[in-house]
């Protein structure tokens, strides 16, 4: 059979463009090198308990909010979202604590309580986000991108620094940042302002694993007349008279398309072409050369029954200020995302908290060439320091956490490497910087004009991000008119 459409990789990225094309009345196929389908929203178990792989929370949520009508044209408005608290965000740096409200309104006039001297200035943020939020939508049309490719074009850190006078407010607006890679010297505005825009609107957790969106996803395709094959990894892309033709499989499997998107990492794509009349050199090169962001350690604790009360907030937590430091001189860890599990049975005691600190390649590099299960006792001492030094810091907000921990599980940069096909295990694709967006911005187009490109590696990353990043692949395919009337 040949398909209109093959999707390679089974993120969210792929999922949401079978979803959207399948729908539209395209034959679809998605192909995962993996048992499991769903990337970093897929979810494990251990011991009786289902733990995350990369979901904790999402913003936007609302009907006329900026994720509302892509959710709901993805089937996805209906799970059983939960509204977290009005103040979903909560902040220490060292002893001083802050909050982050929902609504643009109530988040500017709470920290203009804090910083009166800053009132203009967080105005002007305000606006910002507000601006951001409209044109994730409007890059569906050509003609309307320019501004927002002026914040690509600016860095987060100058922006914040030249606006705010006050340095411990630019490290509260950037606190909860560890959802993105914060480096003063590549960091776009852009990207910093939509990694806070949506949650600002409203934030949201779901009651039940990530693998829910997935499931959810998997069911209207194959309703939709779409398929998807697991244990399917790609290993080549035939190119013919200028067009990619079919994908080659390791088991030997060959499937035709007329059409074909990677939701895999682009160099990994590229590779995958290995004669080409299109696909120059220099294009290759190109993508080949480009920093991914560093990746996550996660820490997921089982806690014993009856000891935690469940809190419907994020808590961050750093040591000491200057939140834009991780990446130049990191020894122990020093900052911290705490998120809890909401009690599927209702109760008011949580059993589940996830642990999130930055993790750099280089701290497990040495581990390259190792698999799942076979890295030796070093690395497994590593993990449980790294484990013990988070759940230390996580006490100056759950004193005594360490004696209520029943089970922990720690995943590293290079457990994502390993079930995600990402190099480096990198949390949030391929380093975007201001200096040069023209060349870390990627468009969904390849050289080759039936080969996409969707995910996180593109424009913008997180559930959000990648959401919308599939819709602008879908674009290419259906029309940029189709995809946004759909939209707004």
């Amino acid at each position: 059979m040949k398909y209109d459409v093959i999707i390679i990789g089974s993120g969210l990225g792929g999922l949401a463009c079978a979803h959207i094309l399948s729908k539209a009345g395209k034959s679809v196929l998605v192909l995962e090198k993996e048992a499991q389908p769903g990337g970093c929203l897929q979810s494990y178990k251990r011991n009786g308990f289902t733990f995350d792989t990369g979901f904790h929370y999402v913003g936007g949520l609302e009907e006329g909010q900026s994720l509302y009508a892509a959710f709901k044209m993805l089937g996805l408005e209906n799970l059983p979202w939960e509204k977290m608290d009005e103040a979903f965000d909560r902040i220490q740096i060292g002893n001083q604590n802050f909050s982050f409200l929902q609504g643009y309104e109530n988040f500017m006039e709470n920290l203009q309580e804090r910083f009166p001297a800053e009132k203009e200035a967080l105005a002007q943020y305000i606006h910002l986000l507000k601006q951001t939020k409209q044109e994730q939508i409007s890059l569906l049309k050509s003609d309307q991108a320019s501004s927002s490719f002026a914040l690509f074009e600016t860095g987060a850190w100058h922006y914040l620094v030249k606006t705010f006078h006050n340095p411990l407010l630019v490290d509260v607006l950037s606190a909860t940042s560890l959802k993105l890679e914060l480096r003063k010297d590549s960091l776009p505005l852009f990207t910093f302002l939509h990694g806070n825009a949506s949650f600002i609107e409203s934030s949201w957790r779901l009651k039940g694993p990530g693998s829910l969106i997935v499931d959810s996803l998997i069911r209207d395709i194959r309703k939709q007349g779409g398929d998807i094959i697991c244990r399917a990894a790609v290993e080549e892309l035939v190119e013919k008279d200028g067009k990619v033709v079919c994908a080659r499989c390791s088991d030997g499997q060959v499937y035709e398309a007329e059409c074909f998107i990677s939701d895999v990492h682009p160099a990994v794509t590229c590779s995958w072409i290995k004669q080409s009349k299109v696909m120059r050199g220099i294009y290759l090169k190109r993508i080949g050369a480009l920093d991914n962001t560093f990746g996550m350690l996660t820490v997921s604790l089982v806690v014993k029954p009856q000891q935690i009360k469940y809190f419907n907030w994020n808590q961050y937590i750093y040591k000491q200020s200057d939140v834009w430091t991780f990446y130049q001189d990191n020894p122990s860890v020093d900052r911290l995302l705490i998120t809890a599990r909401l009690p599927e049975d209702g109760g008011e005691y949580l059993r589940q908290i996830d642990l999130l600190t930055p993790m750099s390649w280089d701290k497990c590099s040495r581990w390259a060439q190792t698999s799942v299960g076979h890295r030796g006792e070093e690395y497994t001492e590593m993990k449980r320091r790294l484990a013990a030094e988070c759940i230390r810091l996580a006490e100056h907000f759950i004193p005594e956490l360490g004696k209520m921990v029943e089970q922990f599980y720690v995943s590293t940069p290079l457990t994502y490497r390993d079930y995600t096909g990402t190099p480096e295990g990198s949390a949030y694709g391929i380093r975007k910087d201001y200096h040069n967006p023209m060349m870390t911005v990627l468009s969904p187009r390849t050289p080759l004009h039936n080969l996409l490109l969707t995910g996180q590696n593109l424009v913008l990353h997180g559930i959000h991000g990648v959401t919308m990043t599939a819709m602008y692949t879908c674009a290419e395919i259906l029309g940029k008119e189709y995809m946004y009337n759909q939209l707004k």
